[in-house]
C-alpha cells in the first residue's frame, strides 16, 4: 500500500524536555506509527508512501508531508494547536490520575481511569481527523498515534495547556 507513512520526525521541541523514559515511549509511539498506518495527503495520489516531520510553530502543529522518493515538492498543513489544549489538558490530567492510581489503586479503579483515559485519547484522535479533513486522509489508529506524538509536546509543560 502507497498510502501510508514510512518515516517520522519530530522536531526537538517534542522531546527537549522529556524524560529519558518519556522519549522512550516517543520513539516506540514513532515505531508503531511507522509500522501500521494509513496515510493520504489529499493531492499526492499515487505519490507514496510518505515521509512525515512534525514541528510547532506559533501555535501551530505543522506536517511537512513528502514522497519517499523526493521528487515533487513537500506539502504543508497547519493546524491551529487552539483547539487541542483543553482535550490535550483533559487527557494530561487523566493521565496523571492513572499514573498514580497504579501505585495505590485497586485493580477496578485502574481499569476505569484507564478506560476514561483511551476516551479522551479517542476524542483527541477524533478531532484530529476532523481538522485534518480535506487535508490529509488517516484512520482512527493512526490518528490515536500522533495524538500520542502530539502529546509528548506538553509532557512535563502541563502549564503551555492554560
Amino acid at each position: 500500500m502507497t498510502d501510508k507513512l514510512t518515516s517520522v520526525e519530530l522536531a526537538e521541541a517534542f522531546s527537549a524536555h522529556l524524560s529519558p523514559e518519556a522519549q522512550q515511549e516517543q520513539q516506540i509511539a514513532i515505531f508503531d506509527l511507522v509500522e501500521d498506518n494509513a496515510f493520504k495527503p489529499v493531492g499526492m495520489t499515487d505519490m507514496g508512501p510518505f515521509r512525515l516531520s512534525l514541528n510547532e510553530h506559533d501555535n501551530k502543529l505543522v506536517f511537512n508531508v513528502a514522497p519517499v522518493s523526493g521528487e515533487v515538492e513537500p506539502y504543508f498543513v497547519l493546524l491551529s494547536l487552539t483547539p487541542f489544549r483543553q482535550p490535550l489538558a483533559d487527557y494530561f490530567d487523566i493521565c496523571t490520575a492513572y499514573n498514580d492510581a497504579i501505585q495505590t489503586a485497586s485493580a477496578a479503579r485502574i481499569e476505569s481511569i484507564d478506560m476514561a483515559r483511551r476516551g479522551v485519547h479517542n476524542d483527541l484522535a477524533n478531532l484530529l481527523i476532523e481538522r485534518l479533513d480535506g487535508k490529509i486522509d488517516t484512520d482512527l489508529n493512526t490518528a490515536r498515534r500522533l495524538i500520542t506524538l502530539l502529546f509528548a509536546l506538553y509532557l512535563g509543560r502541563r502549564e503551555a495547556l492554560k
